[in-house]
């Protein structure tokens, strides 16, 4: 990291270097990162090394004991922060995400699992201190959404939702139904990597650009323009769509972002496919696969299907507490 962060600083400080802006930003942005990253090691270094120190003097001074077990709580907490930030280290890992959730099977009440999904998940991101934008939502007839995709800006984002890729099941009383019947629910998630427009060459010819009225909130603007741009992109069929921006315009270059994501992805997915075919595993990593079970009656617990982590405190985890089971996910596919 030091080497690299040296070269940055000389790229940095050549002549013309802010004359391209899309680079110099690109390029001061890794060097912060790698500096950040740099100093973090280099304080958790410097603290376990007086831990040797402290731990002899609260051998002779037993009201040092207090400070020596904080001491060690920061010491292991900061070092599983480093572990994690190891974890990251395919291509697109460090970059931003884009997150789709879309409802499954399960009618209204899918719908409204959905929007606890999505809520969920956009909650996991602001507890980690990332940026987070909603791009586009579908509400359901009833009640929930059918779909709805928004977008994390951090560090490691697209790393840390990758965990997150697949089919959450919902088992609880339905409270759509008169009868109070219990219900199985199934949300689906998708993450892409936000990639830069030169990383994808898309052929206008391959695709159809329609235009629609916006729905939902958003003041007189709405429903009075046909601003909403939804682009299929014909060799793959997959599907974009834009709502929140102002005008058509914005909404279309903010689609074609969206689908360039979805083209990596695609091909991402198919060259995990091809690597999973060599080894000869017999594991499904398209999305629809069943990664996690919610289960609020008859009991209550989260479990995850792949690494078997279980979660009594279901409500903790709706609202946006996940680390843990993206660190177990993350963590076995390291292995």
């Amino acid at each position: 990291m030091e080497r690299r962060a040296a070269s940055l600083e000389q790229q940095m400080g050549e002549p013309g270097f802010w004359d391209d802006q899309a680079r110099a930003a690109q390029v001061s942005a890794e060097h912060a990162r790698l500096r950040r990253r740099l100093e973090t090691w280099r304080a958790l270094e410097r603290d376990v090394g007086d831990l040797e120190g402290l731990v002899e003097l609260a051998a002779e001074d037993d009201s040092l004991a207090g400070e020596l077990a904080e001491q060690f709580d920061s010491v292991e907490r900061r070092l599983g922060e480093l572990e994690e930030q190891r974890l990251f280290s395919g291509r697109y890992d460090s970059g931003d995400a884009l997150v789709t959730v879309n409802a499954g099977a399960g009618g209204t009440d899918a719908q409204d699992w959905a929007e606890m999904v999505l809520r969920m998940e956009m909650r996991w991101a602001e507890k980690r201190g990332f940026d987070v934008g909603l791009l586009e939502a579908s509400p359901g007839e009833e009640a929930g959404i059918k779909s709805a995709t928004f977008r994390v800006s951090g560090e490691n984002a697209y790393g840390l939702y990758s965990a997150e890729k697949g089919v959450h099941r919902l088992v609880r009383l339905s409270p759509f139904d008169a009868a109070h019947r219990r219900q199985t629910s199934f949300a689906g998630v998708e993450v892409s990597p936000v990639v830069e427009a030169a990383d994808v060459d898309i052929d206008e010819e391959d695709l159809q650009v329609d235009t629609y009225r916006a729905s939902g909130a958003g003041g007189q603007h709405v429903n009075k323009t046909d601003s909403a741009v939804r682009i299929t992109h014909k060799p793959t069929g997959l599907v974009v769509q834009c709502q929140n921006e102002r005008s058509q315009s914005a909404n279309k270059q903010t689609a074609l972002a969206m689908l360039r994501s979805r083209l990596v992805e695609l091909e991402e997915r198919r060259r995990r496919e091809e690597i999973a075919r060599e080894r000869g595993q017999a594991q499904d990593v398209n999305f629809g696969s069943q990664i996690r079970n919610y289960v609020l009656h008859p009991y209550k617990q989260v479990k995850d299907l792949r690494t078997g982590v279980e979660i009594g405190d279901v409500q903790r985890v709706l609202d946006g507490d996940l680390d843990d089971l993206a660190r177990a996910y993350l963590l076995q596919e390291a292995s």
